[in-house]
Order: structure tokens, then sequence, then C-alpha cells
């Protein structure tokens, strides 16, 4: 499985969810079940504005999140500032490699579509393995490569439009010459998760949001149908590859 970061040319930052967006709601939700009895801290690899990382606020002691971009942290402390969560939820800069945490620091890590960002996807694994507890979780969303689109766009020759069909179906060589992102199949991200040392618990597949569909009507149709319940068996109506693990006790 081929991770070399010079294999991504056009590799790119991610753009952050509004703090309306379905998706998020929908993150929490599934996350719940997970998330187990232990909730003193959480962190949120790849937090961005803080849109997603405030829906797990209510329910841990301290709340950290991680980014690179100073400006999608100072969005997220406005936000804390504006709901009263100084004190408890923290925007953190983090330089893209070693974590600024102490080892065994969180009960929980979460990391929702930010592995395929990062230059080191290997490496970001291993930081969350090394500030979580001995027991804590990891709950990690990536890019699934059977979904109809690739989400991030690719920078094709001759082709202004980045949305084309089907790039992500391309052999990995190939996608991630043009792709601004990575993108995984289930068992990828399964086998990456394994390898920095977390035994995984459970896999699904999110059911892809259309959450850019347009007018409502159709988009609302859509949930109640084709895209209808919140996981799916079918690789091609799933955008996301969810992995739920755990970090050994010993």
């Amino acid at each position: 499985m081929d991770r070399d970061p010079s294999n991504l040319p056009n590799l790119a930052g991610g753009k952050p969810a509004a703090s309306g967006d379905f998706l998020l709601s929908r993150r929490r939700r599934l996350c719940l079940p997970y998330l187990g009895e232990e909730r003193g801290s959480l962190l949120d690899f790849g937090c961005g504005n803080g849109a997603q990382t405030l829906h797990f606020a209510d329910l841990f002691q301290r709340v950290e999140g991680l980014d690179v971009q100073p400006e999608f942290l100072a969005t997220f402390q406005k936000e804390i500032v504006h709901r009263d969560l100084a004190g408890r939820v923290f925007p953190i800069p983090y330089d893209g490699a070693r974590f600024p945490q102490h080892t065994g620091t969180f009960d929980c890590a979460t990391t929702f579509t930010v592995l395929e960002h990062v230059p080191d996807d290997r490496l970001a694994l291993a930081e969350i393995h090394r500030v979580l507890k001995p027991g804590g979780v990891i709950i990690v969303s990536v890019p699934n490569k059977w979904w109809l689109f690739e989400t991030h766009g690719a920078d094709l020759p001759l082709l202004p439009w980045n949305r084309v069909p089907l790039v992500s179906w391309w052999p990995k060589r190939l996608h991630d010459r043009y792709a601004r992102a990575r993108i995984y199949r289930l068992r990828e991200i399964v086998a990456l998760v394994k390898e920095a040392g977390f035994t995984v618990e459970d896999t699904f597949r999110l059911t892809a949001p259309m959450d850019v569909a347009r007018p409502p009507a159709l988009r609302d149709w859509l949930r109640r149908t084709i895209f209808k319940g919140d996981r799916t068996g079918v690789p091609f109506l799933a955008t996301e590859n969810f992995v739920i693990a755990r970090k050994p006790r010993s």
C-alpha cells in the first residue's frame, strides 16, 4: 500500500464544514455508541473551524482541536467564546508533524476526513496512538474510493471542471497524480489503523449525505429513497469509510 507523499503532487488542505451541515449531526449520532464511559478528554485532529468538534463538546470535560490553519482556529476560538466554552474547549495550533500534547493524554480521539490531506497519514495515526490513554478510542473517517465522484476534486489536464465522475475509481498511482487528496478502500484504512497499533472494533460506510444536491426538494427525495439511512452496505452509495478502534491497555 503506497503512501509516499511524493506521489501526491496536488495534495491540498481541506475545507471545513459549515456549522449547520447535516453531516455533522449525523456523525455525532453515529459516534455516540462508541465513545464509551471514559469521557474526560477528547482530541479532534484536523478540527478546522471547530464546527464538527463543537458537536462533541457537551460530551467531554475537556476538548482540544488540533489544526494547521491559523484562520480556522481563529474562527473556532470566536465560537468558543460565543458559546461560553472557554476553559473547556481549546483550539491548538499544529505544525504538521508531531502533536504538541503529552503521551497518554486523551480518552478519545476523532479525525473526520483529515488523513487524506496530511503529508504522512501513518505518522498522524501514530501520533494519535501516542497521545491516547491505554484503552482509549479512536474514530476515523476517510473518503471512500468507490463513491462516484472525487469529493476533493482533481487537477486534470484540459478539463477545467475538477469533479469528473469516477476519477476516484482510477488505479491509485494515476488517481494520486491528479487528485487533491488521498482516497481509501475500507480495507486500506483498516490496515493503516491496525499498523498504528490499534485494535479495530467496528467499521462501516457512511451513506452520502447529498448536502450539495439542489434544489432542496431533490436533496430531500434522495435522502428518503436512494440514500436512505446513515449506513450503507453498497460501496458506491457511500462518501466516507469509518473505523472505530481502541488502543490496547497493555
